[in-house]
């Protein structure tokens, strides 16, 4: 399988963008740093999409939905055909929630 494409649910990147713009306020390099890893984390997801673990908070997970965590955020993903969808985002300091 070669490249997929990646997309991100609605709810997944507006989290994203409020976790960065917070981490902004008490720090750009932080958040440039922070907001740089995980895109690239991601973009490495397209061509390496089982390079992590199942997601454990996933209820009925047949493997399909995969999870990584960097600094401090947990990023949830679902496995499709052509297709990657960043499907969560959290911060692993909040209470693990499944879904």
């Amino acid at each position: 399988m070669g490249r997929r494409k990646v997309t991100w649910d609605k709810q997944a990147i507006n989290y994203f963008r409020e976790a960065i713009g917070y981490i902004r306020k008490d720090s750009p390099q932080n958040a440039d740093k922070v907001k740089a890893a995980i895109l690239e984390e991601i973009k490495e997801l397209a061509i390496h999409p089982e390079i992590h673990a199942a997601d454990k908070y996933k209820l009925n997970n047949t493997g399909n939905y995969r999870a990584f965590e960097l600094y401090h955020f947990r990023v949830g993903y679902l496995i499709k055909e052509d297709e990657i969808i960043i499907a969560r985002v959290r911060n692993t300091r909040q209470e693990p929630i499944d879904y």
